[in-house]
């Protein structure tokens, strides 16, 4: 006999799944396509209406909705963007007029300009510290550099309008394919949100604190004045930083409401490979509490962007 005693279920009540709440049906489930004769647009609507999927195609509609209303997708991205090749995706969506504000990290804008000047970037740091060789490429710390020093004695312009006049004006011979530039081309605002001592032109004998400070610190008040436009519509994506742009978004957004803007009921989205704590607090959950959305995607960059840029593409008009 056994030691322990079962409860007896004979007087559970059931009930009939004619009146159940369900949350799947079969008009949800993805449909079949055929590869050879299907349109992207197709295949799209073949995604089933469940979970992320569905969530992808919400933000897909947020982001048309704003550009419609003319409000504000204000792309924040980290180094790892533009290291796995979506230059050209960014360069796409900017000249179609769905990206209005490109906030990056300083790793992020060096990548950029090593692409754009000399062809090739994403330096093999294994190998590189063993020698004490890491991260001390000359030109691109002269580059970057000089341009801040400059750009903080003679104009009044960020680091980010900086670099991307700098790339334009010794016409670097893979601009088509810098952010930068092409923001710079664009007249889009394109900001640079350094954290001194993380990049590799920090180590080099160009290095001036002050002008790096200044020249980024400039770029948080052209991202304030993005975010002002953040009232009743319009997207924020942060793709691929964990920490920098989060934090740079949620003081920024603070100064914003600070200076009496309403700026809320818009919605917000994290892309990252793994979920981090900062992302989700202070892009996905905070910034949109109460009034607005936020979504979080976990896949790599080089699947999930081409992705969303397509199916935003494939609802706006041709340009």
């Amino acid at each position: 006999m056994a030691m322990f005693r079962q409860a007896s279920l004979n007087r559970v009540k059931t009930i009939s799944i004619a009146g159940r709440k369900s949350k799947v049906t079969p008009a949800d489930f993805a449909r079949v396509v055929d590869g050879k004769r299907t349109s992207f647009r197709q295949f799209a609507e073949s995604l089933p209406r469940i979970l992320m999927a569905k969530e992808l195609r919400d933000l897909v509609d947020d982001i048309v909705r704003a550009r419609r209303a003319k409000k504000p997708v204000i792309l924040l991205m980290g180094a790892h963007v533009i290291k796995v090749g979506l230059s050209p995706i960014l360069v796409d969506l900017l000249k179609r007029g769905v990206i209005t504000h490109v906030a990056m990290n300083s790793a992020a804008s060096i990548h950029d300009v090593e692409t754009a000047m000399w062809g090739h970037t994403s330096e093999d740091v294994a190998v590189n510290l063993m020698d004490g060789t890491f991260g001390m490429s000359r030109e691109t710390g002269e580059f970057i550099n000089t341009a801040l020093v400059q750009g903080m004695r003679e104009t009044d312009a960020g680091y980010g309008e900086t670099l991307g006049r700098k790339i334009l004006t010794r016409k670097g011979r893979n601009r088509r394919v810098s952010v930068l530039a092409t923001c710079c081309t664009l007249k889009v605002p394109v900001t640079v949100h350094a954290a001194i001592g993380t990049d590799i032109i920090h180590q080099q004998p160009t290095m001036d604190g002050a002008a790096t400070g200044e020249m980024s610190f400039r770029d948080f008040r052209v991202l304030v004045h993005s975010i002002e436009g953040l009232t009743n519509g319009g997207v924020v994506l942060n793709v691929g930083s964990a920490v920098v742009m989060p934090e740079v978004f949620l003081k920024a957004l603070t100064v914003a409401r600070n200076l009496g803007y309403k700026a809320k009921g818009f919605s917000t989205a994290n892309f990252d490979m793994v979920r981090q704590y900062r992302p989700q607090m202070n892009v996905v959950e905070r910034p949109t509490q109460k009034y607005g959305r936020g979504y979080n995607f976990t896949g790599h960059h080089e699947i999930m962007i081409p992705l969303l840029a397509a199916m935003v593409k494939a609802k706006l008009p041709s340009r």
